[in-house]
């Protein structure tokens, strides 16, 4: 596997790779790796026959009271997952490469990034928008994965992607879990044992809640249930619980349509997201 640095070099690099006519993923992500990403290259490499992962800790998706500083970072054993998952190239540029001085430009993705995350999280869709079009240029995938752990960013970068036209098929990779049902992600690492203990309540409150509004259960009624759950186990504060339209996230009153069931609450100084599908009967 190449670790790539500088833009030359990768473009370069990618070129050689469709030298034999084969397809090419892209798995972006921050590093901090786990088994969820390991499930991005996997798919990646039954879609294409080349992948490039990314590790860029972008900083414009973090707000100034977030944990940018100390977001995990551990490049090396990282590198080491990407190579024995059969990854090509790990293109790892730095703050500079990706935002040289002088850069002013700013993507803003409308609607489906205003609610949930968008409004918890001021501008860190914008971000996220900015960096992707970024390494989308950078590397021209055809595929390019993404876990849905993450729904909403899923659901914006699929937006940015058909409203640019861009020539690359996005994949959402269902979230993978632990063996108590919390969603894998790089900030469980933040929690203690005994809150990692009471954070099982967020995946047992969104299935159940899952399961009443499938049987007919009162959305608004399931929705406060699975609220005074998660406050009971020690979540605060609890930024949302809600049943959203599974394209659009507007939120649902009913659930007559494909739909997702999205949470995000802190336990302790951890931020913790979750969601479900959820299919009408």
């Amino acid at each position: 596997m190449q670790i790539i640095r500088e833009t030359e070099a990768l473009r370069e690099a990618v070129t050689a790779l469709r030298a034999d006519g084969g397809r090419v993923a892209m798995v972006p992500t921050m590093g901090a790796l786990h088994a969820g990403h390991m499930a991005l290259v996997a798919e990646g490499r039954r879609r294409a026959a080349h992948v490039v992962a990314s590790i860029f800790v972008n900083p414009k998706q973090f707000a100034p009271t977030e944990d940018l500083s100390t977001y995990p970072r551990r490049e090396a054993g990282d590198a080491r997952m990407l190579e024995d998952e059969g990854c090509a190239i790990l293109w790892a540029p730095d703050v500079a490469a990706m935002y040289p001085d002088g850069f002013a430009t700013n993507i803003s993705v409308a609607g489906v990034s205003e609610g949930l995350d968008g409004a918890a999280r001021p501008g860190h869709f914008d971000g996220v928008a900015t960096v992707v079009v970024k390494l989308f240029n950078q590397v021209r995938p055809d595929v390019a994965l993404f876990g849905e752990k993450d729904y909403q960013q899923l659901c914006v970068i699929r937006r940015l992607v058909r409203d640019l036209d861009l020539a690359i098929e996005i994949v959402g990779v269902p979230t993978q879990r632990d063996a108590d049902g919390l969603a894998l992600s790089s900030r469980n690492a933040y929690l203690s044992d005994e809150e990692r203990k009471a954070a099982r309540a967020l995946p047992r409150s969104l299935g159940e809640a899952a399961q009443a509004m499938i049987e007919g259960g009162d959305v608004a009624e399931v929705l406060d249930r699975a609220r005074t759950r998660l406050a009971a186990a020690g979540f605060d504060p609890i930024d949302y619980v809600t049943l959203s339209d599974a394209e659009s996230l507007a939120p649902l009153a009913t659930l007559d349509r494909p739909a997702r069931l999205l949470a995000a609450a802190r336990m302790g100084r951890t931020r913790l997201i979750d969601n479900l599908p959820v299919l009408s009967a």
